[in-house]
């Protein structure tokens, strides 16, 4: 993208983790138009709400807002990209899978916004919180075993990154990350803790439905009555919100370390 562009970059972001990207490097004033489902990364209040990379009703809600660039994320509903690119626009599609791909993800858009250096920042700041979790004690410094939902039917582990997040909070991913898995895989795991973060829902994901599964009679975490919610944009937002994700699985796991 061009200098030129740059200084007029008119940005409609149709992914949470782009718009929590773009505030926090301080190029949100470069945002004109994004999706619906950032409203708990950011307060973009009086910024015009639009679908997201799948559901977009229409290209027309988008071109109306004469973006330069448009961000989306996979996976993305190719016709309705297809429909954009016959306009003079850039289209990037945003697919992380680790907390690395994460920091390249900012570097990718502080360039763009020409907030290289801001970019940097806050990858610096993020991998210093993530060591400051990291280092605080873990009790008896076991991994405790975790398993994260992403959803529940059909039921997905969450991503990659949030083995990651498990990892850095002393805990160790039951299951493979951002896979279909089965209520027999979960139930073989044996998970200490279950963690439910279904995408687009916020906190309202229901701890008691994992109760019910017959095949978790026995697991662990369904005895000691350890499934929680986390909201969902801590987990799935790839970006500054995953610190706080960290935190609060660190929270979870330090309480099952403590009772062993």
């Amino acid at each position: 993208m061009t200098a030129s562009l740059r200084s007029s970059l008119r940005i409609v972001s149709l992914a949470p983790s782009a718009t929590s990207i773009l505030y926090a490097i301080g190029a949100k004033n470069s945002l004109v138009g994004v999706t619906k489902w950032c409203a708990e990364v950011a307060p973009i209040n009086r910024l015009p709400k639009l679908g997201d990379s799948w559901h977009m009703k229409s290209a027309d809600q988008i071109l109306r807002l004469r973006p330069t660039l448009v961000i989306g994320s996979v996976p993305y509903k190719a016709e309705t990209v297809a429909r954009l690119l016959e306009h003079p626009l850039n289209f990037l599609a945003m697919n992380p899978r680790s907390l690395a791909d994460v920091e390249n993800d900012i570097r990718t858009l502080g360039r763009l916004a020409n907030r290289a250096a801001a970019a940097e920042r806050v990858i610096r700041r993020m991998r210093r919180e993530f060591a400051e979790v990291a280092r605080k004690p873990h009790g008896n410094n076991r991994r405790v075993r975790v398993y994260c939902e992403a959803w529940s039917n059909p039921r997905i582990s969450s991503p990659p990154w949030v083995a990651e997040l498990v990892g850095i909070a002393g805990g160790e991913m039951a299951v493979p990350a951002g896979c279909s898995v089965t209520d027999e895989q979960v139930a073989d795991a044996d998970p200490e803790i279950i963690v439910l973060a279904w995408a687009a829902t916020g906190k309202k994901a229901k701890a008691q439905v994992a109760y019910r599964v017959e095949a978790w009679t026995n697991v662990a975490a369904i005895r000691n009555r350890r499934v929680h919610v986390i909201s969902d944009e801590l987990l799935n937002t790839p970006g500054p919100p995953l610190v706080a994700g960290a935190r609060e699985l660190a929270k979870l796991i330090r309480a099952a370390q403590a009772t062993r």
